[in-house]
């Protein structure tokens, strides 16, 4: 079952909570290193688009086959 993406941007948390990370400061150090999902910012606020999430997701998925 394929699960439907937000219709909206995500936050950082909304990140947390999807991936079931351990706290938002692992989002800021992808972001750093380069390795997180290309996220954009809203002045000071950062964002996400869903389906670039989800391409970052099945980039990770081809890359674990």
């Amino acid at each position: 079952m394929k699960r439907s993406l937000p219709t909206q941007y995500l936050t950082p948390e909304d990140l947390v909570v999807m991936l079931r990370l351990p706290s938002v400061e692992t989002v800021y150090q992808w972001r750093r290193k380069g390795i997180g999902p290309r996220g954009f910012r809203v002045g000071r606020h950062l964002r996400f688009d869903p389906e670039d999430v989800c391409t970052w997701v099945a980039s990770l998925m081809e890359g674990a086959a």
